[in-house]
């Protein structure tokens, strides 16, 4: 990146050049670029070494002995969401929210509305391009009684979005902990956001559920 909203890129956006490298996290994105050395193996650095390069917990199946770079399957529900309101009580209503991957492309998105009991096929609006939002809606009666909603995302690589309980077995990591700088892989928190639903119709933060 060279310039931003018709000007070159400012000092604290990272003039002359910042490499923006799609589906990385930030720390990849590279501010006040100068020069390019290309290598054959990853580059350790001091804050590599330091702070994103784990092992995955005692937990893990996985044999993978450096971080993930790349970011997984992610997706929130937006509307209804934390602090909104159901204001015409039981009825009809559209989920809506955003998926995306650092892998590629959004294969699917699926929707609960029971708590993570069962799942249903969520509608994509518009193209889906790699490593790139991609909305989704998927149309919800609710009876009145108190529930949580969420979805999950399954990207090209067929990579499901995991539950916090998931991801913090993966890392070998307390759940209840998540999300913290201090845990491991948390960096790459990409787990589930339930959100809660109580009988007056009002939307909270029901993290803590899965």
């Amino acid at each position: 990146a060279y310039g931003q909203n018709g000007e070159p890129i400012r000092p604290q956006n990272g003039y002359p050049l910042r490499v923006l490298l799609p589906g990385f996290e930030a720390l990849y994105s590279i501010k006040w670029l100068r020069r390019i050395k290309v290598v054959d193996r990853p580059y350790m650095g001091y804050q590599e070494i330091r702070q994103y390069t784990v092992r995955p917990g005692r937990q893990s199946d996985e044999r993978t002995p450096f971080y993930n770079y790349e970011n997984g399957p992610k997706s929130v529900i937006t509307s209804p969401s934390g602090e909104q309101q159901l204001m015409s009580g039981p009825g009809y209503y559209r989920i809506t929210g955003l998926a995306w991957s650092g892998v590629g492309a959004v294969k699917k998105v699926e929707v609960s509305t029971d708590a993570g009991k069962t799942w249903r096929l969520a509608d994509i609006e518009g193209p889906q391009h790699k490593m790139a939002h991609t909305r989704f809606n998927s149309i919800w009666k609710w009876n009145g009684e108190p529930t949580h909603i969420m979805a999950r995302c399954i990207d090209e690589q067929n990579q499901v979005q995991p539950s916090r309980h998931q991801f913090a077995r993966y890392w070998g990591v307390d759940p209840d902990k998540l999300p913290t700088r201090e845990q491991r892989g948390s960096g790459h928190h990409n787990s589930i956001q339930p959100w809660g639903i109580r009988e007056n119709g009002s939307v909270y933060n029901s993290y803590a559920i899965i």
